[in-house]
C-alpha cells in the first residue's frame, strides 16, 4: 500500500541507517488495522441493538479484508517471518 501524501521515500533511523518508507508504512498500517480490529470486536461484543450489530458486522468484515490485504503485501515484501507468511494467504473467516 502506498501513501500518497508522504514526500520522502525513506526515513532516517537513530543509527544512521535508512529504512525503506514503504516497508515502515505497511508495518504502521498493520498495527493500526490490528487496533481497529480489536475496537470493532469490542464494540460488537458490547451492543444489543440489531442495527448496531449489523454495523459492527460490516465494520468487522471491512477491517478483516483490509488486514488480509496488508498481510499479503507484507508477505510479498518479506516483512513477515516465515511461519507468518503461510497465514497471510489463508482465507480469513469472520463470524
Amino acid at each position: 500500500m502506498r501513501v500518497i501524501f508522504r514526500q520522502s521515500p525513506c526515513i532516517p533511523v537513530e543509527n544512521g541507517l535508512i529504512v525503506d518508507g514503504e516497508k515502515l508504512t505497511i508495518r504502521e498500517e498493520l498495527a493500526k488495522t490490528r487496533f481497529a480490529l480489536e475496537n470493532a470486536y469490542s464494540g460488537f461484543d458490547n451492543v444489543t441493538d440489531p442495527d448496531l450489530i449489523d454495523c459492527y458486522i460490516y465494520e468487522l468484515n471491512a477491517v478483516m479484508k483490509r488486514y488480509k490485504y496488508l498481510l499479503q503485501q507484507a508477505a510479498e515484501l518479506d516483512l513477515l517471518p516465515e511461519e507468518e507468511r503461510a497465514k497471510a494467504y489463508r482465507p480469513i473467516t469472520v463470524l
